[in-house]
C-alpha cells in the first residue's frame, strides 16, 4: 500500500478534507445516520463540564492528547495503546484528553476514542477533521464530550451549522484558528472556546508568533487555547501571562517514553516558574498536529 503521507500535494488540509468526506460516506452507507442517532441517544455529553475544566481557576488545566501519527513527522509512537496513555495523563494532573480519530493520515480511530472513554473519567475531546453533521453523531456515540472545529476546513454556513448541532447534542467545540480573518469568522459564529494554532495546516509551518499575535483579538469571556509548537514550562508561562487559558502541546508527550510523565514535570515546572499554582498560567492542553 502506498503512504498517503509522501503524496500529499501543495494544501495538506484540502487534501485531508477530501479525504475525510469520501471515508465519511463510506461509513455513513455501512451505518445510515438514523441508525447512529438511535446509539448516540443513550449518551449523555458533558460539553459544558469539558469547557468547566478548562476555566477551572487556581491550578493548571490540561488536555492531553493521544495520537500516534503526524503528517509532519510520520510514526510518533509505534507501540500506541492510548487508553494507557490517557490513564497515565487523567493520573498526572490532565483535567480532559483529546483523542485524533482521523484514520488516513493520522493512524486514528473511533475505537482509540472509545477505549479511552473507557478508561478514564475525564472529559474527551474528538479531534478530528469534522465537515459534516453525521461526525458529531460519531463523536456523541463513542463518548465524546467536545470536538475540534477548523475555521479553515468550513466555508461560513457549515461554521455556523456544525457548531450549533454541536451544542444542541451537549458537546462542546474547540473552533481553531490561524489568522485574524478566520479569528473573526469564529466570533461571528458564536464560538466560545477558540484555538489559536501556530502551525499552518495547509503547508505544516509553524509560526510561534500567531498565538502572540491573536490572543489581543480573541473577545473576553471565551476560553483562549495556544496550539502547536510549545514544549516548555516557559512557553505556557508566557502565553498564560498573555492571555491564554490553555495551550495544545501534543508530540512533546507523545513522543516520549512515559508521556504521563513528561506531562507531570511539564506542568510541576509551570507552577514554579509562574509562582504557585494558578498565579501566571492559567491553562495547559496537550495535543497539536
Amino acid at each position: 500500500m502506498r503512504d498517503p503521507v509522501a503524496q500529499l500535494g501543495p494544501d495538506l488540509l484540502a487534501t485531508i478534507v477530501a479525504a475525510t468526506r469520501q471515508t465519511t460516506a463510506e461509513r455513513e452507507r455501512r451505518c445510515p445516520a438514523i441508525a447512529l442517532a438511535a446509539q448516540a441517544a443513550s449518551a449523555t455529553p458533558g460539553g459544558a463540564r469539558f469547557v468547566a475544566a478548562l476555566r477551572a481557576p487556581g491550578r493548571v488545566q490540561v488536555i492531553a492528547e493521544c495520537k500516534r501519527r503526524s503528517p509532519s513527522r510520520g510514526i510518533l509512537r509505534a507501540d500506541y495503546h492510548p487508553d494507557r496513555i490517557a490513564a497515565a495523563y487523567e493520573a498526572n494532573g490532565a483535567a480532559a484528553v483529546s483523542v485524533v480519530t482521523e484514520p488516513t493520515f493520522f493512524d486514528g480511530a473511533l475505537d482509540h476514542l472509545r477505549a479511552v472513554r473507557a478508561a478514564v473519567d475525564l472529559p474527551v475531546l474528538r479531534k478530528d477533521f469534522i465537515v459534516v453533521p453525521y461526525q458529531l453523531l460519531e463523536a456523541v456515540a463513542a463518548g465524546a464530550d467536545a470536538v475540534l472545529l477548523i475555521v479553515a476546513a468550513l466555508d461560513d454556513t457549515e461554521l455556523v451549522a456544525l457548531l450549533a448541532e454541536a451544542t444542541s447534542l451537549g458537546l462542546a467545540a474547540l473552533v481553531e484558528v490561524h489568522d485574524g480573518a478566520e479569528l473573526q469568522r469564529a466570533v461571528r459564529a458564536g464560538a466560545t472556546v477558540i484555538g489559536v494554532n501556530n502551525r499552518n495546516l495547509r503547508t505544516l509551518s509553524v509560526d510561534m508568533t500567531a498565538s502572540r499575535r491573536l490572543v489581543g483579538q480573541i473577545p473576553p469571556g471565551t476560553v483562549a487555547v495556544a496550539e502547536s509548537g510549545l514544549r516548555t514550562s516557559a512557553d505556557l508561562v508566557e502565553l498564560g501571562a498573555a492571555g491564554y487559558h490553555a495551550f495544545l502541546i501534543g508530540e512533546a508527550l507523545v513522543t516520549t517514553p512515559e508521556p504521563g510523565e513528561t506531562l507531570g514535570r511539564l506542568l510541576d515546572g509551570a507552577r514554579s516558574a509562574s509562582g504557585g499554582v494558578g498565579t501566571t498560567v492559567r491553562g495547559v492542553v496537550a495535543g497539536g498536529a
